[in-house]
């Protein structure tokens, strides 16, 4: 079974260059909204990683740019869970609003115990757990 969440999201003008594009960085921010749609639907977003003190900074971003979206467009962004034990492993697709893979992207994060700031080579306990439940049930 694969945990995935799929967000939409719409190209304003502020995210074009003067070709009319959308600016390679601005695919990152793409990202980071499906990959909070998906840590809250499993249940393990920013809030509860903070309520338990962890951050989780990414360590990784790769980004295959495909094709273009433009102004006024409207896309799907995928993101699915790979990882979860020892740190957090997302992929991406990018999908135009007629379907076409526009970006692919992989990110990793890891936990890092706050206020110290200590690296943890194992996700917390919460976010496992919550993984595997989902997992146990077959259904997300």
């Amino acid at each position: 079974m694969e945990i995935s969440s799929e967000s939409k999201i719409r190209v304003e003008f502020y995210d074009v260059d003067s070709m009319d594009v959308v600016y390679h960085a601005n695919y990152v921010k793409y990202l980071e909204v499906a990959r909070c749609d998906l840590l809250d639907k499993i249940g393990y977003g920013y809030k509860q990683m903070r309520a338990a003190n962890y951050v989780f900074p990414i360590t990784t971003l790769n980004v295959k740019y495909v094709r273009s979206l433009t102004f006024g467009q409207t896309a799907t962004v995928k993101a699915s869970l790979l990882e979860w034990e020892n740190r957090i492993r997302i992929k991406y697709e990018i999908r135009s609003q007629d379907g076409a893979l526009v970006t692919k992207a992989e990110t990793t994060q890891m936990a890092v115990k706050m206020p110290k700031g200590e690296t943890c080579f194992v996700c917390p306990k919460e976010l496992t757990d919550k993984v595997e439940a989902i997992l146990a049930k077959g259904t997300f």
